[in-house]
C-alpha cells in the first residue's frame, strides 16, 4: 500500500507519546504494536500485511490530534479497531473484482442456459396460474405490483382507499392472493419437471 505523504511528521512523536509517556516504553509498545497488527493481517489472510500496518499507523496519524483527548483507555484498542475496519474494507474490494482466471465458462455458460430455462418456466407457470384467479384478484394482484419507489406506495394507498379497507387489511388480502399464486406455481414447476 502506497504511504500517505500529507501525515504531518510531529503525529509520530503523539503516537509515542500516546503509546506510553516514557520515550523507550513508548518505542517498545511501537514495536510490539506493529508486530501485531502485522501478525492480525496475515492470520485474516490481508494481500500486503506490512503495507496494511502502515495504512493503520497512516490512518491513526491523521486522526491522532482529535481522538488522543478524549479516548479513555488502552489505545492499542483503538489501533486494533482502526485495523478490523481496514480488513473489512478490503473483504469488500476482494468481493467487488472477482477473478475470471478460475471460471470454468462452459460450467458458466450451463447454468445461466439453466436458471434462463427455470425462468422461463418460472414465467410461464406465473402466466397459467394468474389465469386461475377471478379477474377482480388477478387484476388487484397487478395492480398492487404494477409500480416502483414512491409510485408503488402512493398506489397502494390508492388501492386500498379505492376498496374502502386499510392498507393492512389490503396487504392481508394480497398475502393471501399471493400465497394462494406461489402453491399453484410450485404444482406448476413440479408438472414441468417431470415431463
Amino acid at each position: 500500500m502506497a504511504r500517505d505523504k500529507a501525515i504531518p511528521p510531529e503525529s509520530l512523536e503523539e503516537i509515542l507519546a500516546w503509546l506510553n509517556p516514557d520515550r523507550e516504553l513508548a518505542a517498545e509498545a511501537y514495536v510490539q504494536l506493529r508486530h501485531d497488527l502485522t501478525k492480525i493481517f496475515i492470520w485474516r489472510r490481508g494481500h500486503d500485511p506490512e503495507g496494511m500496518t502502515d495504512e493503520v499507523f497512516d490512518r491513526v496519524a491523521k486522526k491522532i490530534a482529535e481522538v488522543r483527548p478524549a479516548y479513555e483507555g488502552d489505545p492499542r484498542r483503538y489501533f486494533h479497531g482502526v485495523a478490523n475496519n481496514l480488513i473489512k474494507e478490503n473483504l469488500k474490494k476482494i468481493k467487488a473484482h472477482v477473478s475470471l482466471d478460475d471460471v470454468d465458462l462452459s460450467t458458466r455458460e450451463a447454468m445461466e442456459s439453466e436458471n434462463e430455462q427455470e425462468a422461463i418456466a418460472r414465467e410461464e407457470c406465473l402466466q397459467s396460474c394468474l389465469q386461475t384467479l377471478d379477474s377482480e384478484k388477478r387484476e388487484l394482484i397487478k395492480a398492487y405490483y404494477a409500480k416502483l419507489k414512491q409510485a408503488k406506495i402512493e398506489q397502494r394507498s390508492k388501492l386500498a382507499e379505492e376498496l374502502g379497507i386499510t392498507l393492512p387489511a389490503l396487504r392481508v388480502r394480497l398475502f393471501r392472493i399471493r400465497e394462494s399464486l406461489e402453491k399453484c406455481i410450485e404444482r406448476c414447476l413440479k408438472s414441468k419437471a417431470r415431463n
